[in-house]
């Protein structure tokens, strides 16, 4: 099966499974983990700040950013389709305490004079702002790398305010290899960084979470409290240890192939690919092609491919460790191709 529904179905390579094998492990509750110590050293040291910790998601490195910087009752300005606002329940109202302030922006990126105002002034009637979040890449922008220059202007906005700001960056190693830039240069325009170690990079599992010494201090509680504590997390940590060594350069490769599938698909009749392909991310409008979201994922399912839905009309498919220039080639723009002749298209 050609999985291309997202780039967490990677499965962990040789090299993984050798190193969770032989991983010396112990209990990271405790502080006495080797490899999550030395996993959050080196995440630490790439993102260019004090420190960092060991997650089991992004979801809960994102949750403990609100619960760290935020009070009940405050507010949180962010992308109107965002991964925190879309798809985590709801989280930072339900544990944080604290409601969105959502801005449309244009391929992810908040336009900073939107982001300023809508910082609450000082009134009783209206929530503090307690955090600005950033997505990058977009997920529901098709991967869209947010400028840098765009998290400059608005990292020295909330400086002036007194806001801090978060980035939820699960595929930012994505970005930064897409712009040509090192991690630390995005890191370095907020106060707090999440990614993930399980999407492009290939690793099992978790998520990395990084800031201040003091902010580490105050999100180690706030993950225990959470039930984030997962002991000899050494034999996950391994992995992800492996991915940050190998698989950083490579997701060159992930962008290459998007881009090509994203070419064949944009040529056939009743498809058009609706996003620019920054990264790995393809978002494709199937309306006009006389089948439905379920026909196209049964149909090309029964054909051994699996794509996603991202609304009515629209698939999306990803590009990942496991996906290689002959699985696009030879099966999937083929099977498309065949799905699309046998309901009279071309």
């Amino acid at each position: 099966m050609i999985d291309l529904r997202s780039d967490t179905v990677t499965k962990p390579t040789d090299v993984m499974r050798r190193a969770a094998f032989e991983a010396e492990v112990g209990d990271d509750v405790y502080g006495e983990d080797p490899n999550v110590n030395a996993l959050e050293q080196e995440a630490a040291h790439m993102l260019g700040k004090e420190d960092a910790l060991f997650v089991t998601s992004g979801t809960q490195g994102n949750q403990i950013a609100a619960l760290v910087h935020c009070q009940p009752g405050q507010e949180v300005i962010l992308e109107a389709d965002s991964h925190i606002f879309l798809y985590e329940g709801a989280g930072i109202s339900a544990l944080a305490g604290v409601q969105p302030r959502t801005i449309k922006g244009e391929r992810g990126a908040m336009n900073p004079s939107d982001v300023e105002a809508a910082i609450r002034g000082d009134d009783i009637h209206f929530p503090e702002t307690g955090m600005i979040a950033i997505e990058n890449t977009h997920n529901k922008a098709g991967g869209a790398v947010v400028p840098l220059s765009n998290m400059w202007t608005i990292h020295q906005l909330a400086k002036a305010y007194d806001i801090k700001v978060h980035l939820d960056g699960a595929r930012l190693f994505n970005a930064a290899v897409a712009a040509g830039e090192p991690v630390s240069a995005f890191a370095g325009y907020t106060d707090t960084v999440q990614f993930c170690l399980s999407k492009g990079l290939g690793a099992p599992a978790g998520s990395i979470i990084a800031g201040s010494a003091d902010f580490i201090k105050q999100a180690r509680k706030w993950r225990k409290r959470l039930g984030g504590g997962m002991r000899q997390a050494g034999i996950l940590a391994a992995p992800a240890r492996v991915a940050l060594r190998d698989h950083v350069t490579r997701l060159a490769d992930d962008h290459r192939l998007a881009r090509q599938l994203a070419t064949g698909l944009d040529q056939m009749t009743g498809l058009s690919v609706t996003n620019q392909v920054d990264t790995n991310i393809i978002m494709v409008d199937v309306s006009e092609s006389g089948l439905s979201n379920e026909d196209w994922i049964n149909g090309l399912k029964e054909r051994g491919i699996q794509v996603g839905a991202m609304g009515p009309g629209v698939l999306r498919f990803v590009t990942h460790l496991d996906i290689h220039e002959d699985d696009i080639e030879l099966t999937v723009v083929p099977a498309i191709r065949q799905l699309l002749s046998a309901n009279g298209g071309l």
